[in-house]
């Protein structure tokens, strides 16, 4: 389980492919402080430690994550969003998120915001998936690229979300552009509460 608060960025310095599955090799600062199966979540996906070699660690994302997700997309230099899990005995100050991807969405606009930007996200709209809770609402939670943030006039296939500077410079959104794919998890409360009621 993590919240959202993007520790730092982690940079791509090898990509392997093995049958449908994909090897990253990655560095970052706390690779002295990993462990092999801890979880870390890479743009948003848990993905388990499966190596350490030096300054370097390695994880595998399979298919489907391959699938729902930008991780394929991933070139060497890529930065990346990282988050180690979330400690029991501290504070939640993001939202609960899951690591768990479920689609991707491309960035339609970026607008300046006297000092923040507002992103605007458009995704694949589905009937089904949205009855079980695969939607944002105004002021909710939605997880995008891993950071936790707050909607910002949603639509049923778009929502737009306001970055401030520091989030901007110390997570990947400093790379992103229309156009850019990123990954979306929308808020597992609200996958409860729709599913709670599908089954009344």
């Amino acid at each position: 389980m993590f919240s959202g608060i993007i520790e730092e960025f982690a940079t791509v310095v090898a990509i392997k492919k093995d049958r449908e599955n994909i090897d990253f090799t990655l560095t970052c600062s706390f690779v002295s402080e990993l462990s092999i199966d801890q979880s870390v979540a890479h743009n948003g996906v848990c993905l388990t430690v499966v190596a350490i070699d030096g300054d370097n660690y390695v994880v595998t994302a399979m298919k489907e994550t391959l699938e729902r997700s930008n991780l394929g997309l991933l070139k060497v230099g890529d930065k990346v969003n990282v988050e180690r899990s979330m400690l029991m005995n501290g504070r939640l100050d993001g939202h609960i998120v899951q690591g768990h991807v479920d689609q991707t969405a491309r960035c339609t606009a970026m607008e300046d915001a006297d000092g923040s930007t507002y992103f605007t996200f458009g995704y694949d709209f589905d009937a089904e998936k949205a009855r079980n809770g695969y939607f944002t609402v105004d002021k909710g939670s939605v997880t995008v690229n891993g950071v936790s943030l707050t909607v910002c006039n949603p639509t049923r296939d778009s929502f737009q979300v306001a970055i401030i500077p520091y989030t901007f410079e110390h997570t990947n959104f400093c790379d992103i552009r229309v156009g850019s794919v990123v990954n979306l998890e929308f808020d597992i409360l609200g996958k409860y509460i729709a599913r709670l009621q599908a089954l009344q």
